[in-house]
């Protein structure tokens, strides 16, 4: 494993090890990580000859400069975790400098994609992670890029901008890894008290819950009751439930607008705002 730090030394890095056919796999990240993150590293391994992981906290993602501030830099962590953990080749760590030797002015349209959910409390957040992610495809020019599917809007997003941008690279989306209470690995958990941890998994517990309750309600009962049963919890505000088509991504009135049903929530547990989201159904075979 070997760690780079420019532009100059992930391409002739990666020079070096894109021989005899070899394919790329590539898991973009912004560090702080966890078993989430190395689910990811692990499928890529498995799939791929050369083996790419970045290590960068974009700043044009963050609306919210404190949240940019408070976000943890543990690149040394990162690193042992990556080479105990996995056979990754190389971690491309850069600086802003490296990535935007000027200033991204690009601005994306994704229609309603980025208008609900994470864009509508978020502003600018996704069109950041186009910039970012689209630059680092086109240094690292990976095969394939693996991502959660707890960010499931970013990832609809980043599907929508390889499209748009014709980009020849495969998106796979990979289930949420959860601790052994549910909770949905993030780097965010870090940030919660020991007693915020020990009652966040009601978030994953009340939609797993509400995949019952869907069965004799409305959707927009089931939406009520989700934001009910967790706003109870002392401490605990959700700021957004929201039942969409998972292609389009915006809300469904009945449960027969759509064959891709999933809930999507955002949760301030204290100060630390946590996502996450569950599939009602899924009869979109074509979905991937």
């Amino acid at each position: 494993m070997v760690i780079v730090h420019t532009v100059k030394e992930l391409c002739d890095m990666l020079n070096s090890l894109r021989v005899d056919g070899r394919t790329v796999g590539f898991v973009p990240t912004m560090g702080a990580l966890h078993y989430g993150h190395i689910s990811l590293v692990k499928q890529s391994c498995m799939e791929n000859q050369v083996n790419v992981v970045s290590i960068f906290v974009n700043p044009t993602q963050f609306n919210d400069q404190n949240d940019l501030i408070k976000y943890p830099r543990t690149l040394e962590c990162d690193s042992v975790m990556l080479e105990k953990e996995t056979s990754v080749d190389v971690i491309f760590a850069p600086s802003v400098e490296e990535i935007y030797p000027e200033p991204d002015t690009r601005t994306f349209d994704f229609g309603m994609l980025d208008k609900v959910m994470e864009g509508k409390f978020r502003p600018g957040h996704f069109n950041g992670v186009a910039q970012v992610v689209s630059r680092l495809f086109e240094l690292v020019k990976p095969d394939v890029a693996y991502f959660g599917e707890k960010d499931f809007q970013q990832l609809a997003i980043i599907r929508e901008m390889v499209k748009q941008l014709n980009l020849p690279v495969k998106i796979k989306g990979m289930p949420i890894i959860r601790d052994a209470n549910g909770l949905a690995m993030s780097s965010r958990n870090e940030r919660l008290s020991e007693d915020e941890r020990k009652r966040a998994p009601i978030i994953y517990k009340t939609l797993s819950a509400s995949k019952d309750w869907m069965k004799q309600n409305t959707v927009e009962s089931v939406i009520n009751k989700v934001i009910e049963e967790i706003n109870n919890e002392p401490g605990f505000e959700v700021e957004y439930y929201e039942i969409v088509d998972g292609n389009t991504l915006q809300p469904i009135n009945s449960w027969t607008d759509t064959d891709y049903a999933v809930g999507c929530i955002a949760v301030f547990c204290g100060d630390v705002r946590l996502i996450d989201n569950i599939t009602y159904f899924n009869n979109n075979e074509d979905f991937s």
